[in-house]
């Protein structure tokens, strides 16, 4: 269930970002067993004016190839998103060659009453799901 929206920099292929976003929703089954077909992600894309994401002090520079990830789910422990930080990051790397400097990634935390999945419902505090 939880919703991913990816950030990115135009100029990705289609495969590319396909990948990315298929990396992530295996990364997500792995930490937050979620069910295979529960898959929300939106990518945008961005000029590169568009999106500045520094470094917060850290010392590094991010390249064009920057993705900033945001996860809106209901509570997860913290060893799941720091399952989830670790995994992912690795992953994109092996995967899509982006490096774990250019991968950026935020939780919205909120509650059950907070989803509707359509029909004008609550199916979390329906009993639905």
């Amino acid at each position: 269930m939880p919703l991913v929206k990816i950030d990115l920099i135009k100029g990705k292929k289609p495969e590319e970002i396909k990948q990315i976003m298929d990396v992530t929703h295996h990364v997500l089954l792995k930490t937050f067993q979620v069910p295979e077909g529960d898959r929300y992600q939106i990518v945008t894309q961005h000029e590169p004016y568009e999106m500045i994401l520094e470094d917060t002090g850290l010392g590094f520079s991010r390249s064009s190839n920057v993705l900033l990830f945001t996860v809106i789910s209901t509570q997860r422990t913290d060893k799941m998103k720091q399952d989830f930080y670790r995994i992912l990051t690795d992953k994109l790397k092996s995967e899509c060659q982006i490096d774990s400097k250019d991968v950026m990634i935020t939780f919205v935390t909120n509650g059950a009453g907070e989803w509707s999945f359509g029909f004008g419902k609550a199916q979390f505090l329906t009993g639905d799901l």
